[in-house]
């Protein structure tokens, strides 16, 4: 691989952006496509199927064959809340093959005890997103039921344009919630991508219930996302 294609690589690795290197078996030619170019690429829709699934391959363009090499960030859940959905939804995911961290200021709520093997952060969720900022690869889970603690992760997570957000509640509770969060300044495009009430409606009653319909709307919310393809 030339060094200038490493570089651009590893760069867009860097800043959890997903790239795919194109190229051409017959020449050996490669070229690489960042997820933001991929709406003005001749080969978009290959590419964005590609990105979709997470997966390299190899696609046939009239007489051509081209290898795809995708480098899709590792996709993430930001758990707000150390409650028992939470425990439940934290091995399920990883079972999933995603990654899991849970935020909660509530240390008693924060434990490993009951949070054995998870990444877990007993700090108001602002102070540990100025560390580990929100990104198109990232889920918010928003599950505390108090706004002091979810809406200010919940607006970043709008900003930063995660593939999924849902936050727990009522839809009278989320009616408070999004005059709240239009008054810290979310736009009316933005406010319907907040999925409440929470997870695919399966009729969940327990805990592990909610999570099983959380993780499914994760799940689905990753496959089926946009890819950029509105990008310039």
């Amino acid at each position: 691989m030339h060094i200038d294609l490493l570089s651009s690589i590893n760069a867009e690795r860097r800043a959890r952006r997903a790239v795919v290197q194109v190229t051409d078996l017959a020449s050996g030619v490669s070229r690489i496509v960042r997820e933001a170019e991929v709406s003005g690429d001749p080969l978009a829709d290959e590419i964005g199927k590609a990105l979709r699934a997470g997966k390299s391959g190899l696609v046939r363009v009239g007489e051509a064959e081209i290898f795809l090499n995708v480098d899709v960030p590792p996709a993430r859940i930001l758990i707000i809340g150390a409650v028992h959905i939470s425990q439940a939804l934290a091995p399920m995911a990883r079972l999933a093959g995603l990654d899991v961290d849970i935020v909660d200021p509530r240390t008693a709520f924060a434990t490993p005890e009951r949070f054995p093997g998870v990444a877990l952060a007993a700090e108001w969720p602002e102070d540990v997103l100025k560390r580990r900022p929100l990104d198109a690869y990232t889920a918010l889970v928003a599950v505390t039921h108090d706004p002091k603690i979810d809406d200010i992760p919940l607006k970043a997570a709008l900003d930063a344009d995660c593939f999924y957000i849902g936050a727990l509640g009522s839809r009278k509770t989320h009616a408070k919630r999004l005059e709240r969060l239009t008054a810290a300044g979310a736009t009316a495009d933005q406010l319907p991508r907040i999925e409440a009430p929470i997870g695919l409606d399966i009729g969940a009653a327990t805990p592990a219930e909610i999570a099983v319909a959380v993780l499914g709307s994760i799940i689905r919310a990753l496959r089926r996302r946009s890819v950029a393809m509105d990008a310039s």
